[in-house]
């Protein structure tokens, strides 16, 4: 049998893995708290704050503390209901808890919350900038995600503590990415908030909808521009450089996913990750050998052995012996998710280049109820799709794995987003891997503490009339389903590997186009089988309306957030919810109820859900949708964008109606504890 760690061990276990931290938003370690003086006074009360206060305050300090919840409900915070939080301050428990409670550094950070910045010797500009900064961070509440590895083996923790360490060092790879690791030192030393936005966002630039676009709203005093760091800085001010790069003669290759671009005087030189990351990329690869190294019992061998093929990935810019390594890791043969690659291109102005992220989790034994409802019939879903597209779509037999449920530990680099979190996803985008039908995993433990539900709860009782109301639900089981069948989709039908007269979506529709159609077809997709597992008794006639209600509520959310971005660049899931509300909306399966009050009974004008024209309507965009990918019809794939994400019409108008009362509630900004 294999021995357990004790409390101690497991302190000194996350010492290491704390200190690892490097990942571009510091040049330099960020004390975990301020000196103690020694003083007569007494310690506060630690009633002071509220639960929600204090959360908020510590992140605006940036101090990695986080209180989880008020269990004995006596509105103090006590040391069992602390937690500390995984990031650049280095920090662990022991130094601000012990046997006998709370320690000095508790103490010190307590009072430094109590205290209000001031900014009075500041220039009123400054000023100005340290308030939009203010807004910014409580834009995003902060939300917890812990995972007790107190139970975990020997082995299993070192792994881990190894992986936490290339988290780490993967997202300084993801600054350089992103064009950001050179800012870090601009953030003035003084300005704590202005320190705690530039690691949330993994920037200096606002994000939250509010002030995204407001360019006075920066971690920087000069206020820098976005620039890329996988294009030369002089060409991005064209913006068309991305169509540029493309014909030139070696755009294909200058346009590869894994490849940053550069300029060496003559022309365009593609230059693969791993020589332009070199420094950063050799290092995770060192830390995913020894988490490799730490395994060794058979128990977990299928992670040993993608671990080790990541290792070589990382050195060698070949990614499709570690994809199917990883695809090899599904099902039940691993009690561990772990995803490292370059994955998603939302995140660069081209959507062409993939950017490096990590998702790490523990499987969730609950995957197999939808794996047995869906593994039946995942061929019929394929040539029901198939059907809707018409010629040239023919149907595949499809191979891909039902999604895995997975409880998340941390996410990294891209897929650590600075408000809410990835649900789902299928992947590997291209290859060999994608084509045999890759794997897809649903995230089951985001969303779902207390505080998420009751927000979630308020946001649609101001939006839903009180008949539809009655269909809403918090349970995270009523979006889970759609979870499931937006990344099965996702390998169902027309998708990113599927070529029309020879050329792959990206090179028909353009990368942001092609990337939201995508994802529109996966999500339009979960609301077309919602209806057809009905018709096959799969599921009931009510759990697809309570589905159907929280799928709306899903767009409703997206829609809050803008069509784009404040360089321009589009919103993929926002333009696609737009696209699915303003059909329902057009075609009377969503009704605006202009004098009726919403659910909340404060609000006036609230949606209905009609769910007898549910089903004809998303038939109908299910349909659109599959013959634009199917065909390669890029002007009705413009046409379709334009009349529900360019419009000026009511749709439009109905939008800030939405995004005003959404939008009252902040959204969660996940912060990750691991004890």
């Amino acid at each position: 049998m294999q021995s357990r760690l004790t409390t101690a061990s497991l302190a000194a276990s996350l010492v290491g893995v704390a200190a690892s931290w490097v990942g571009g938003c510091h040049s330099q370690p960020v004390p975990v708290v301020p000196k103690v003086v020694v003083s007569e006074t007494p310690p506060p009360r630690f009633d002071q704050l509220s639960r929600d206060e204090f959360n908020l305050r510590a992140a605006e300090r940036f101090l990695p503390l986080f209180w989880r919840s008020d269990d004995n409900a006596n509105r103090t915070i006590d040391p069992s209901e602390l937690s500390v939080l995984w990031g650049p301050q280095r920090a662990t428990r022991a130094d601000y808890v012990d046997d006998r409670g709370f320690r000095a550094g508790f103490v010190t950070a307590y009072r430094a919350l109590l205290i209000a910045p001031s900014g009075a010797a500041l220039e009123p500009k400054e000023q100005e900038r340290r308030a939009l900064v203010g807004r910014e961070l409580r834009g995003g509440k902060p939300t917890l995600v812990e995972t007790d590895l107190g139970t975990a083996t020997d082995e299993e923790r070192q792994m881990a503590a190894h992986v936490l360490a290339a988290s780490a060092l993967l997202e300084k790879v993801y600054a350089r990415q992103l064009g950001t690791s050179a800012l870090v030192g601009q953030v003035p030393k003084d300005d704590d908030a202005s320190r705690a936005l530039f690691n949330r966002n993994q920037s200096p630039w606002c994000e939250t909808p509010q002030l995204e676009q407001n360019p006075s709203c920066n971690a920087i005093p000069s206020l820098p521009h976005k620039v890329s760091g996988l294009y030369p800085a002089d060409i991005q001010g064209d913006a068309k450089f991305c169509d540029m790069l493309a014909a030139q003669p070696n755009g294909k290759a200058l346009m590869d996913h894994f490849v940053a671009v550069e300029h060496d005087g003559k022309g365009y030189e593609a230059v693969p990750y791993h020589v332009a990351f070199a420094s950063e990329m050799n290092a995770v690869a060192g830390e995913l050998d020894e988490a490799a190294r730490a395994i060794t019992s058979n128990a977990e061998k299928p992670l040993k052995t993608y671990l080790t093929a990541a290792a070589v990935a990382f050195r060698t810019n070949d990614w499709e012996p570690a994809n199917d390594a990883w695809l090899k890791m599904g099902g039940s043969t691993s009690h561990w998710y772990l995803r490292i690659a370059p994955d998603e291109t939302y995140f660069e102005p081209c959507a062409q280049k993939a950017g490096f992220q990590v998702s790490f989790a523990r499987l969730n034994p609950d995957s197999k109820v939808w794996q047995d409802r869906l593994a039946p019939v995942k061929n019929d879903m394929e040539k029901a799709l198939a059907q809707l597209a018409g010629p040239p779509y023919k149907a595949r037999d499809v191979a891909f794995k039902l999604p895995d449920f997975i409880d998340m530990t941390i996410n990294a680099g891209n897929a650590r987003t600075s408000t809410g979190a990835t649900i789902g996803e299928s992947l590997p985008n291209w290859g060999p891997t994608a084509e045999k039908g890759g794997r897809t995993v649903a995230m089951t433990n985001l969303y779902t503490d207390t505080d998420s539900r009751q927000a979630l709860k308020r946001q649609m009782q101001s939006l839903f009339c009180p008949t539809t109301d009655a269909h809403a639900s918090t349970d995270p089981k009523s979006s889970l389903m759609s979870t499931v069948l937006h990344e099965a989709t996702h390998n169902l039908g027309p998708a990113h590997d599927y070529l029309v007269a020879g050329k792959k979506d990206a090179v028909v529709f353009g990368g942001p186009l092609a990337s939201m159609l995508e994802e529109l077809k996966a999500q339009t997709g979960a609301l077309y089988f919602s209806e057809w597992l009905v018709q096959r008794k799969i599921i009931t006639q009510a759990d697809a309306e309570e589905a159907h209600v929280r799928d709306v509520a899903w767009g409703f959310g997206h829609v809050s957030r803008g069509m784009y971005e404040a360089d321009g660049k589009p919103k993929t899931y926002s333009q696609l919810a737009s696209i699915q509300l303003g059909s329902l909306w057009r075609s009377g399966g969503l009704v605006w109820k202009p004098t009726e009050a919403a659910a909340n009974g404060t609000d006036q004008g609230c949606f209905d859900v009609d769910f007898g024209k549910w089903r004809t309507t998303i038939d109908a965009l299910a349909v659109r949708v599959l013959k634009i990918k199917g065909r390669g019809d890029r002007k009705d794939a413009e046409a379709l964008k334009a009349a529900y994400v360019d419009d000026t019409s009511d749709w439009h108008k109905l939008r800030d109606v939405i995004a005003e009362r959404w939008l009252r509630a902040p959204k969660a900004s996940f912060v990750y504890s691991i004890k």
